[in-house]
């Protein structure tokens, strides 16, 4: 699997101001990326008996929880797949970014990879844990991308 893929055309042109939804345990580590972007960002709640619903469109940014050696199932957050079973939810997500962890193998992003195909978005950037300052800028730059494309 490919750790910064191209951008891919998206599915529609997002509106309004350039936002992101993002998951993060409570290591924490996404939350962590997502700060430093200087986006407008809410987080998914961690708590399955908490939910949000959003009414604007958004980058998602995933972590990813699989078990490397082959184990590719349960790559996505539980909390990640009840926030997008909301149609609303997931008809407003435009572009996807995962994280992971290259201890892994295989699986490294795999929920990436994974959100990618369910919702017919781009897969904008995977990165490793906190990330980088090479990630913080890729990922800025390839949402803006996003959000300026013309058809």
């Amino acid at each position: 699997m490919e750790n910064t893929p191209k951008l891919n055309v998206p599915k529609r042109k997002p509106t309004g101001e350039m936002r992101v939804v993002y998951f993060s345990s409570t290591t924490e580590n996404t939350k962590k990326f997502c700060d430093k972007l200087g986006l407008p960002a809410t987080r998914i709640p961690i708590k399955l008996s908490e939910e949000i619903e959003v009414d604007y469109d958004y980058v998602l940014i995933c972590p990813t929880y699989a078990g490397g050696l082959d184990d590719f199932k349960g790559s996505v957050p539980r909390q990640v797949i009840k926030f997008l079973n909301k149609v609303q939810n997931r008809e407003h997500c435009v572009g996807v970014v995962a994280s992971g962890n290259t201890n892994f193998g295989e699986t490294f992003g795999l929920a990436g990879h994974v959100l990618r195909a369910k919702l017919h978005v781009p897969l904008l950037h995977v990165f490793e844990l906190i990330g980088t300052k090479y990630d913080e800028e890729l990922v800025r730059e390839r949402i803006h991308k996003l959000w300026n494309w013309e058809e």
